[in-house]
């Protein structure tokens, strides 16, 4: 994709990209469907990692024979999830904060997560970033979540920015999907545990090698000079 239009606003995924949360995830969906007598494949966490709080329960229940507990499925699961979050579990991925604080200081910033809110606003209490963002939104606050677009349109949104001249960094497959369908530049820093899909990658502008050459990548794209 060529992007020549100026970035005013970069939007970042949460779990794999902040924060090393994906195997959390895994965790608490295999609690419960092991707590129901079924078991719990890597094919399921792939599944459903990128939908949102919504989709993955409504998955979770009828994985179980239960279709009718989505929302207990999504209460153990996410309970399971802050409670990790709130014990430390949910550690910054190495040079998340430099990252997420360098580009803040040059252009707003959102968040575009598959968690639930719940765990959103966990995750940035514990780690004291919240005031960094302008805008926070959870996939169970639209109509669909990752790797339909959205999420992220909702957050160029809440920017006041046209997708168009947004940039977003994500690691997973349908994360990844997701920017590219709403119009943004994509920088993808592949999870090392679950790595995107050959074509959902192709899809980024950039493969960052890891958070550093992510950060360079990003503040090569943003405007010069510190925001007022």
């Amino acid at each position: 994709m060529t992007h020549a239009q100026t970035i005013e606003g970069v939007v970042f995924d949460l779990d794999g990209v902040i924060i090393e949360s994906e195997h959390l995830w895994e965790e608490v969906w295999r609690d419960f469907s092991e707590s129901r007598g079924r078991p719990w494949e890597l094919s399921d966490t792939l599944a459903v990692q990128g939908m949102s709080s919504i989709e993955w329960a409504g998955y979770l229940a009828r994985h179980v024979g239960a279709p009718g507990d989505a929302d207990v499925a999504r209460d153990y699961c996410v309970d399971g999830l802050v409670g990790r979050i709130r014990c430390g579990a949910a550690e910054l991925l190495p040079g998340a904060r430099e990252l997420v604080t360098s580009v803040s200081a040059r252009v707003p910033i959102a968040l575009a997560s598959s968690a639930a809110r719940r765990a959103i606003d966990a995750v940035l209490h514990h780690h004291d970033l919240a005031g960094l963002f302008t805008a926070t939104v959870s996939s169970e606050e639209v109509p669909r979540g990752k790797p339909s677009p959205d999420v992220y349109l909702q957050a160029v949104a809440l920017l006041g920015i046209s997708p168009g001249n947004g940039l977003a960094v994500e690691d997973s497959s349908n994360g990844i999907r997701a920017a590219y369908a709403a119009g943004l530049l994509v920088v993808g820093i592949p999870n090392a545990t679950y790595p995107p899909q050959p074509d959902a990658a192709a899809l980024a502008d950039h493969l960052a090698a890891d958070h550093v050459d992510a950060r360079a990548f990003i503040l090569a794209q943003l405007p010069e000079g510190v925001r007022q």
